[in-house]
């Protein structure tokens, strides 16, 4: 028989593991989360990561975003205020456009190494080779409207046809040429079989400057937030069509392809940065307007509009809304490509294999995973019982700001592969 001496250390030791056992099952050894639900502690870049960085003179790296992209500008505005970046090892330095095209040559020359563009500006870099990877979708649903001044004849947008009767000629149309908003608009002229030259005129101009409704002008065609201060803020415009039937709307983030190919943790952590954006915006709408109001470019908007599109474009969705879709989006974008292609805006149209290249989902996939979240199967945008195909418009309603009494509820069943934490609170699969 064993002595009593040699009976004690394996009593000990059972028990000890029981111990362990339970604490292993209790909140000791739980995921611990920020009180606006991102896992911590932080998963910081490596120093490789960063003496790279060095090497191709982007330390600080360079973030080019769009504060009149409402959204958008939310997430890099708190991303910047917050320091989330920071808190991953990354020192940067956010740099404001005021459209995708103008973006677009600074990321192009590689002086930027994060853009944010709509899907005309996207595709443009597409078929000029630019090396790039989308990780991540922006502003869901962002509003593109033909607004005209409230004093306008003009009603639909068929009261467009045949041009103006008082100046027998066309009616011109304010547009950021090269933009998601002139795509609605060739879309929503040729669905309505209106043509340029003969029913309307286009005339290259920026958000800001539409937004003045400038004389000699007869309509504009801005995206959200430029929409909403001329119709509900200044209430001096009025829409008469918007691009709900003919386009969902593709905004999107993008980085370096060679970031993704030599510091892919700088990537991830850019993605991670990203969601927690999101969810800090999520738990603090009030302290996200102030965020906005802390940029020169945004200091002179009104803060009950600032509130609205954060309402709008943030909030409204369950956060999944950042997951980028490959298939879902090459059949919407397929027609973008198109029409470019066909109007010899593409040298080359754009195939599937490419598409599925510069789509990255894999980066978000690995954030929501960090997070509990399941991968959702579509946009939270669509419907379940939803009876449109993608790539075929006219579209049946989706769900957008306008039509929805409330947000979409998150957590709901089927959101969740692990418990995760937010406000407080605990929320479980």
């Amino acid at each position: 028989m064993p002595s009593a001496t040699g009976v004690r250390p394996l009593k000990w030791f059972a028990a000890a593991l029981l111990v362990l056992a339970s604490f292993a099952s209790s909140s000791v050894f739980a995921q611990q989360f920020t009180q606006w639900g991102f896992p911590q502690p932080y998963e910081r870049i490596s120093d490789k990561s960063i003496a790279w960085l060095k090497e191709r003179g982007w330390w600080p790296m360079t973030v080019a975003y769009q504060p009149p992209w409402s959204g958008q500008n939310a997430i890099f505005a708190v991303m910047n205020q917050q320091k989330f970046l920071q808190a991953r090892g990354i020192e940067a330095n956010f740099q404001a456009f005021p459209s995708g095209p103008t973006l677009n040559e600074v990321f192009i020359s590689g002086r930027a190494q994060v853009g944010n563009g709509g899907n005309f500006p996207m595709n443009t870099l597409i078929d000029r080779n630019v090396p790039m990877r989308v990780i991540a979708l922006m502003s869901p649903n962002l509003r593109h409207q033909i607004i005209v001044p409230n004093d306008s004849p003009l009603k639909t947008i068929n009261d467009l046809r045949g041009g103006n009767p008082a100046t027998k000629e066309p009616w011109v149309i304010g547009i950021a040429t090269g933009s998601s908003a002139e795509f609605y608009l060739q879309l929503a002229l040729s669905s309505n079989k209106l043509t340029i030259g003969k029913d309307v005129t286009f005339r290259n101009m920026p958000p800001p400057e539409q937004a003045l409704l400038p004389k000699g002008i007869d309509a504009v065609v801005p995206w959200d937030f430029t929409n909403s201060l001329v119709i509900n803020e200044r209430k001096t415009g009025r829409p008469i069509d918007a691009h709900y039937p003919y386009v969902i709307y593709l905004g999107v983030t993008y980085v370096r392809q060679e970031l993704v190919d030599n510091v892919p943790d700088v990537v991830q952590a850019i993605s991670d940065a990203i969601a927690e954006s999101q969810l800090w915006i999520r738990l603090n709408p009030e302290g996200t307007v102030n965020a906005l109001l802390e940029d020169p470019n945004l200091k002179l908007v009104p803060r009950t509009l600032l509130a609205q599109q954060v309402a709008e474009y943030n909030n409204q969705f369950k956060p999944t809304y950042l997951y980028p879709h490959t298939a879902f989006w090459f059949r919407e974008n397929d027609r973008t490509v198109n029409w470019l292609f066909e109007t010899k805006r593409m040298k080359t149209p754009l195939l599937e294999k490419e598409f599925q290249t510069v789509f990255r989902p894999d980066f978000m996939e690995r954030t929501f995973n960090r997070l509990g979240w399941a991968v959702p199967k579509q946009p939270p945008f669509i419907p379940a019982n939803w009876k449109g195909t993608v790539g075929q418009p006219p579209y049946p309603e989706y769900l957008t700001f306008l039509n929805m009494k409330a947000p979409q509820a998150f957590p709901e069943p089927g959101d969740l592969v692990r418990p995760w934490s937010f406000g407080g609170q605990t929320f479980k699969p």
